[in-house]
Order: structure tokens, then C-alpha cells, then sequence
């Protein structure tokens, strides 16, 4: 399993249209990724303008799969990170679950 967490500080004023696109996604990685096990987005308590999303991927290949969909590319490319400050990601193997 591969674990993704990335953090995306959002530009003053945008965080409502993150989060509106942020909504419009989870939906259709359920729908259409089943490599995608988990699926997950937070807001922080202490900074508005700061979503953490956790996902899970199936393998190395689901994680490519997710980043090849249409939703990906006009949601997060397209919509989301023209309106980001900073993006960051880390990457895990899950070795105990």
C-alpha cells in the first residue's frame, strides 16, 4: 500500500473554492478508482487556509492511475493549485495495519 499525505496552503480568500473543488473530487475517486482505498480531506482547526488530504493507493500503479484521470487534471492541476501557495507531499509504505 502506498500512503499519500499532502498539505496544500491555499492563497488568502480561496479557501471556500478549494474546499467547494476539494468536495467535487472526493466523489469521483470513489466512484471511478478502485486502487484508491482511502480518500480523505481535512481542514485544519488552526489554520483556515491549510487542507491535509490523506489517500491510500492500492500500489504504485493505482497512484499513477489517479493521476491520469480527467478529474485529477481539471480538479487539483486545473482548479486547485493555480489557487495554492505551496503543495506539499510525502510519500509511505504501509508496513503494519
Amino acid at each position: 500500500m502506498i500512503v499519500l499525505v499532502a498539505k496544500y496552503y491555499v492563497k488568502s480568500g480561496r479557501m471556500d473554492d478549494v474546499a467547494a473543488a476539494l468536495q467535487r473530487m472526493g466523489p469521483l475517486v470513489k466512484a471511478h478508482e478502485p486502487g484508491c482505498t482511502t480518500y480523505q480531506v481535512s481542514r485544519s482547526t488552526d489554520r483556515p487556509d491549510l487542507f491535509m488530504l490523506y489517500e491510500i493507493y492500492k500500489d504504485e500503479a493505482a497512484l499513477q492511475a489517479h493521476r491520469a484521470t480527467p478529474h485529477f487534471k481539471e480538479i487539483i492541476e486545473g482548479t486547485i493549485a493555480p489557487m495554492l501557495d505551496k503543495r506539499e507531499r510525502e510519500f509511505y509504505e504501509t508496513f503494519i495495519s
